[in-house]
């Protein structure tokens, strides 16, 4: 597929220069930082080593006081206290995070996690009926709430009372909850409204213990679970959530909890064997390891059988005990992967046959047979393929189901409330949501949603872009550059690792395809002296024939480490090639 290519305006001349000389930097380094509104000493400082003293203020997200009094009447009146979430990681991470607080010093205490099969997304009757008959007065729910209106209605007529923390974009109407956290209220004015649903059970966590001082431990010690939801829920990695992400990556590195650690022996990554390094893997998680190793582990258990599950694998103190359930989640997972694998084939299939889903601006697709635990992943990879807004639907109960993934640009969340009135239920974000709707609307929605992505997506908009931080001839890149460059972590949506463009590179005569279609280069820039540098072009195959020519090409990449028998090298991860004709 094609992709745009833009570069990114260059930062201010005279800031980079001042910032350059000021940390003693490369100019291309300094660029980074202002391109990212990092002018100063003091604010680089910030940046590379952001701090927790730095975090908001709990108290300023409305409703917080009252969030924090009704939990202290609850511990107080020895009333009995669920926590509830959604399915997903951030459901499951925040579930675990509110859980191992409280427990560490009030009993009365549980969690509940709604089944994605029997009862759908969000808060259902059956878990306030469960509340209710279990003589819990006190629900806390976790990334999810915000617009359940009817069934806090009904909670109420069954004396369960709701804290919902939420960060999903709010209906019309509020539900008439004890308290409701979210920052994305009309009327809350916290400074950062990009939370995770784990970060505002995190804040919730903030506010109580700051009034309080209860918990045994130190509660910065949970930002392990706050930084996986980050990394799972793809919510931008700035500001306040930079902080969290930070910090909660370390306790990943040098404390992992049981449970975290039994999730990565299964993703093949192991205990050092230096007992001098003050790491506890023997190499450093990033977020990007978050996002693919422990993520789908976790989400597995909720996509193919239950996401209590994951919470118990999460709170789990013991070891054997972690291992064991860290062991049948890996299995879930790659059961969650063959289903994953046929169900993209099909739906890539039935694109490819179709003619009015080639020439649409949207792809809607539909199997009743498709496991519902799987079909937002298929979307994301549709989405890959076709780049255009994906909804991939199957059949759950009476209603169709289905889950939206989007494009740059493209609210997709709009277009779905754009055909509310077809619909039963929906809720999401900018670039994912999700839906139902009864079988004999769902012809009329796909009609509304193609009108609505016709008169609202360009022709260059379902082309994607690869956005370029900087132009970086080869001879620039050496380990400090690099040690430097690393210190921009952690990385995510709104600080992406740097990509750069290098212009005229032709092939060393050494590059090869390996794999499955993958380019294995080694590029230098035949104007400028320096060795060859060694780059991976994963699925680029294609351009082998032009390179192996000795003719001239143009690549944008991003830096990394590669290892191999022991070796640790440089490497140009290379993300798209143009080829010079």
């Amino acid at each position: 597929m094609d992709k745009h290519w833009v570069i990114k305006e260059k930062g201010d001349s005279d800031k980079v220069a001042n910032l350059s000389q000021e940390l003693n930097i490369d100019k291309n380094i300094a660029n980074l930082l202002v391109q990212r509104g990092v002018y100063t000493y003091e604010e680089s400082k910030n940046f590379f080593r952001p701090q927790l003293s730095h975090l908001h203020n709990p108290f300023l997200m409305k409703d917080m006081d009252k969030a924090v009094d009704r939990i202290e009447k609850a511990i107080s009146d020895n009333e009995k206290i669920l926590i509830y979430g959604d399915y997903d990681v951030d459901g499951t991470t925040s579930v675990a995070l509110i859980f191992t607080y409280i427990k560490s010093f009030y009993d009365n205490i549980g969690f509940y996690i709604p089944d994605r099969y029997s009862e759908g997304y969000g808060i259902s009757e059956q878990g306030i009926d469960f509340a209710s008959q279990n003589e819990y007065t006190l629900v806390i729910a976790l990334d999810c709430g915000i617009k359940a209106v009817d069934k806090i209605n009904y909670a109420k007529g069954k004396n369960v009372e709701f804290i919902i923390c939420d960060h999903h974009r709010p209906g019309d109407k509020i539900p008439a909850a004890v308290a409701i956290l979210d920052p994305k209220r009309t009327d809350c004015d916290y400074p950062f409204d990009e939370l995770s649903g784990c970060g505002v059970g995190f804040k919730l966590v903030q506010a109580f213990e700051e009034k309080n001082n209860v918990s045994p431990t130190d509660i910065f010690d949970l930002l392990d679970f706050v930084a996986i939801s980050i990394a799972a829920d793809i919510v931008p990695v700035i500001g306040e959530n930079r902080t969290l992400a930070y910090y909660g990556l370390k306790q990943i590195n040098y404390f992992p909890r049981p449970g975290v650690e039994a999730i990565l022996k299964y993703s093949n990554v192991v205990k050092t064997n230096n007992v001098d390094a003050n790491q506890f893997f023997n190499r450093e998680l990033t977020i990007s390891d978050l996002v693919f190793l422990v993520g789908p582990r976790i989400n597995a258990a909720g996509r193919i059988k239950h996401a209590k599950n994951s919470v118990e694998l999460l709170i789990s103190d013991n070891e054997k005990y972690a291992r064991e359930l860290g062991e049948k989640i890996d299995l879930l997972n790659t059961e969650r992967r063959e289903l994953d694998h046929t169900a993209t084939e099909q739906a890539l299939n039935m694109i490819k046959s179709s003619v009015n889903l080639l020439n649409s601006k949207s792809t809607i697709v539909y199997n009743s047979e498709w496991h519902k635990g799987i079909i937002g992943i298929v979307a994301s990879r549709l989405t890959e393929n076709y780049y255009r807004p994906t909804i991939v639907f199957t059949k759950s109960g009476g209603l169709i189901t289905g889950s939206a993934r989007s494009v740059k640009n493209f609210d997709v969340y709009d277009a779905i409330d754009h055909c509310n009135e077809l619909l039963e239920h929906f809720g999401g974000h900018k670039y994912a949501a999700g839906l139902s709707l009864k079988p004999e609307n769902l012809e009329a929605f796909t009609k509304k949603f193609e009108k609505y992505a016709q008169d609202n997506i360009s022709e260059e908009m379902m082309v994607p872009e690869i956005e370029i931080d900087d132009l970086l001839n080869l001879n620039k890149i050496n380990y400090k550059f690099f040690r430097i460059l690393k210190q921009f972590a952690p990385f995510g949506p709104g600080n992406m690792s740097p990509i750069f463009k290098a212009e005229e590179v032709i092939d060393a005569g050494f590059s090869k395809i390996v794999g499955h279609n993958h380019l294995k280069l080694n590029v230098i820039h035949p104007s400028i002296s320096g060795l060859p540098f060694p780059g991976i072009a994963f699925q680029q195959g294609e351009y082998y024939e032009h390179i192996s020519k000795g003719l001239p090409f143009d690549i944008c990449y991003h830096l990394e480490e590669n290892e191999w028998n022991g070796k640790v090298n440089l490497q140009l991860n290379i993300k798209d090639i143009r080829t010079k004709l």
